[in-house]
């Protein structure tokens, strides 16, 4: 038997009917906040995520699915190309390719799946899907401010309010900008170069490469050793330090809550200044629901011009999980459930199916074979509110025997109150 694939997974209903739940209640506090869907290729370039993610992250040298591209064209073959691992990119790629500046402020989400080729565990896959958003635009357009950084943090507690999510936590940061993080880097080198023999091999080859990865490390081993090294915040410059301040200082007067983590540096290398997380206690070690920060520096990065931006990363996967018991109450069941009885009656029940469905209501249609208690028995296990007798002498009157599963009363309902009788129920 063929199975899918390790690290991916089908996503069935009920299940589905939180996905749904989820990516709507984003597009409705998206919308109000005035950011507007893009679509991006699932594939690109691999130099698009060499650049900007970073060479030496996990991600590029462990996790990327890439092949060569073996197009007709000319110009295709020997290009590398990759499933996106990361949506950020390909947005500020789409924003440079199209001139989005002319626009000023450009406030993108998107919603779809990333591909990762690492180790599955709980709420980690290797075809994921993400829920992001991007502020991005000239400096003119304001896309510098700290003002954006708030609302995009407001927004996502909005979100997860909206979700019913209790009990998260915001964790924000500063990572400062590049002459912050090489005075950081250099400070880190030389406090772990006693010790980095001591640590996993992941952190012997970040501290060669790129020190401040290091505070990425799960190993709890080596944590005693990272909680004596330097941090960021000891390096900001004053600018940064001011953005930083006017952040947290917006988000005390709109009353969302947060908690600054100097060990908290993100995983991607394009980040500047706010770096930031939410977490949730139902999801275990691995915590993090959600996470963002500013990249002041991509676009140029990239070719394009100066383009300061934020953004975050919903991992809708984890974001699910934690809803996981509200899947049958968000599951939209039948409100009423026709059962035809005799023949030629299958005709009529799609005639009514039809009527009823276009007043928004959920219908199930049975069959006229099915007998009296079969039908009622068939409702039931759907979960119907209400079973709708369609047999010849109904149809006569034009008015139908209108059960209630959960009292059991049945009562003749004609057929234009019929649409209003069903709603007044739910």
């Amino acid at each position: 038997m063929i199975k899918a694939i390790r690290g991916t997974r089908d996503l069935l209903p009920p299940e589905t009917a939180l996905w749904n739940f989820v990516e709507a209640a984003a597009r409705d506090v998206f919308r109000a906040y005035n950011f507007q869907e893009i679509r991006t290729p699932i594939f690109e370039e691999t130099q698009l995520f060499a650049r900007s993610v970073g060479e030496e992250t996990d991600i590029v040298s462990k996790e990327m699915y890439t092949w060569e591209n073996r197009g007709r064209a000319q110009s295709e073959k020997g290009q590398s190309l990759t499933l996106r691992p990361e949506n950020t990119a390909g947005v500020v790629r789409a924003y440079i390719e199209h001139k989005l500046w002319d626009r000023g402020l450009n406030k993108l989400y998107y919603i779809g799946p990333q591909f990762r080729r690492e180790r599955p565990q709980k709420g980690r896959y290797r075809q994921f899907y993400q829920i992001g958003a991007e502020a991005i635009g000239p400096p003119s357009a304001g896309s510098e401010s700290p003002a954006r950084d708030a609302e995009m943090l407001e927004m996502l507690a909005t979100f997860l309010d909206r979700l019913g999510i209790t009990g998260w936590n915001l964790e924000l940061n500063s990572v400062g900008c590049p002459n912050d993080r090489a005075r950081c880097n250099e400070a880190l080198r030389k406090a772990l170069e006693p010790v980095v023999s001591k640590m996993c091999a992941d952190c012997q080859r970040r501290a060669v490469t790129n020190p401040l990865r290091v505070f990425d490390c799960k190993v709890p081993e080596d944590q005693p050793i990272i909680e004596k090294l330097p941090r960021i915040s000891q390096f900001l410059d004053e600018p940064c330090r001011t953005h930083f301040a006017e952040v947290q200082e917006i988000l005390q007067a709109v009353g969302v809550p947060f908690r600054l983590n100097d060990r908290l540096v993100r995983g991607l290398d394009y980040y500047t200044r706010t770096a930031f997380e939410f977490t949730h206690g139902a999801l275990g070690a691995q915590n993090a629901i959600l996470g963002g920060g500013r990249y002041d520096g991509l676009s140029e990065s990239l070719g394009g011009p100066q383009a300061p931006g934020i953004g975050f990363a919903i991992g809708e996967d984890r974001l699910v999980m934690s809803l996981k018991e509200s899947a049958e109450a968000v599951a939209r069941k039948p409100e009423v459930y026709i059962a035809p009885l005799g023949a030629d009656m299958n005709r009529e029940a799609a005639r009514l199916a039809r009527e009823l469905r276009r007043h928004d209501l959920v219908v199930e249609l049975g069959d006229e074979s099915f007998r009296m208690k079969k039908s009622l028995e068939t409702a039931s296990k759907l979960g119907a509110r209400y079973a709708l007798i369609v047999g010849e002498n109904e149809v006569k009157a034009d008015a139908f025997g209108l059960k209630n599963l959960e009292t059991g009363e049945q009562i003749p309902v004609p057929h234009h109150e019929l649409a209003a009788k069903i709603q007044a129920g739910r």
